[in-house]
């Protein structure tokens, strides 16, 4: 299906919240179904099948073909989405910026032999840096640069007009193109159908929603950029793999855009504190120079990732769950996540406003 009228595709597909709302086991049938499929297309005499325990909105195992360690993902929602396709695309273009991710062994999103897509990547052997995270064990200041050198690298990568990536023109082209003729368009796209769903589920009071847009719309000329460059859109934690100190592979590239460069330094704030920014903002500046206005620009789509964290949270029950969940910190809860993610939000409405240093993170 076409992703032209979709944000963010985790809240806004036509399933939405499709594999976030409950962990989902895989099924014996299922699992025949990928063996067979695995089998066929690597000519392998031997499929061996374990769950992988992952988290996300794909169903996932690892596999062993002929002795070649993989990790598989599975997209078997409703939509029959095929933008398994492009996302490999995506971890080549990325890795040859001198990111490193996994290579990818073979994609189908066809679904002629199997009711589902299919994507074998190769298999890092280390856990995501979350891992290290939570058990306070990860050199924090060492990864925040290394994220942030990525991030500059791989916005070497260049596509075509914004937003998501279309998948015809990949296949007819081999190009990366977002949907979208503007910037401005594809980041006002659902806005207004998320500050409601957050009303109406009364997360959001209706004098915020009404601030938060007179924010947005003095701030338009901040959107007007001359060319994208690629956009993880997802960048946290539990998408990179690597030990304590190092990051081995970056992962997850299914929500990829063409957009702004302060986008994915912003998603960092979702989540961590000045300390941790400001390391990504050095190591960033160590490989590219940051564009005019970047603070505001920082702010600004800090607001708008936290408006589609809290869908996302809200939509999929994330506030009801506890440590084990990947989002929530040891010691904590789904209150305390929720409290957080409204307070980031104001945050990042009175920084916009304020043009406020990094510090107040």
């Amino acid at each position: 299906m076409s992703r032209a009228d979709i944000y963010y595709w985790k809240c806004d597909r036509p399933a939405a919240f499709h594999g976030t709302q409950m962990r989902r086991d895989v099924d014996a049938q299922s699992a025949a179904r990928l063996r067979e499929a695995l089998r066929r297309h690597f000519a392998a005499s031997s499929v061996e099948l374990s769950p992988a325990q992952s988290q996300g909105n794909h169903l996932t195992w690892n596999a062993d073909v002929d002795g070649v360690a993989m990790f598989i993902r599975v997209e078997d929602g409703p939509e029959k989405d095929d933008h398994l396709e492009v996302e490999s695309a995506v971890l080549e273009q990325v890795r040859a910026t001198g990111v490193p991710t996994p290579r990818v062994h073979g994609t189908d999103v066809r679904r002629t032999k199997v009711p589902f897509a299919w994507q074998a990547l190769e298999r890092i052997e280390h856990p995501a840096l979350n891992h290290w995270y939570k058990q306070g064990q990860l050199d924090v200041a060492q990864v925040a640069f290394e994220l942030g050198v990525a991030v500059a690298k791989w916005q070497s990568v260049r596509p075509s007009c914004y937003g998501p990536f279309d998948a015809t023109v990949w296949r007819d082209a081999r190009s990366l193109s977002g949907y979208h003729a503007s910037y401005e368009d594809y980041f006002h796209l659902r806005l207004d159908q998320h500050l409601r769903f957050l009303e109406d589920r009364e997360f959001l009071p209706r004098d915020q929603r009404r601030e938060i847009e007179r924010a947005v719309a003095s701030h338009h000329a901040l959107l007007r950029i001359e060319g994208g460059c690629l956009v993880h859109k997802d960048l946290a934690l539990w998408n990179v793999l690597g030990s304590e100190t190092h990051i081995a592979a970056f992962i997850d590239f299914d929500d990829a855009i063409s957009g702004d460069p302060l986008d994915d330094l912003s998603l960092l704030a979702c989540f961590h504190d000045a300390a941790f920014l400001r390391q990504a903002f050095v190591g960033y500046e160590t490989i590219r120079a940051f564009p005019n206005e970047h603070r505001r620009r920082f702010w600004l789509h800090l607001l708008r990732n936290m408006i589609v964290k809290a869908v996302i949270r809200v939509g999929a029950g994330y506030f009801e769950r506890d440590a084990g969940f990947f989002l929530i910190g040891a010691g904590s809860n789904g209150a305390d996540l929720k409290d957080f993610t409204q307070q980031r939000l104001a945050l990042a409405l009175h920084s916009l406003a304020t043009d406020a240093d990094l510090s107040i993170l």
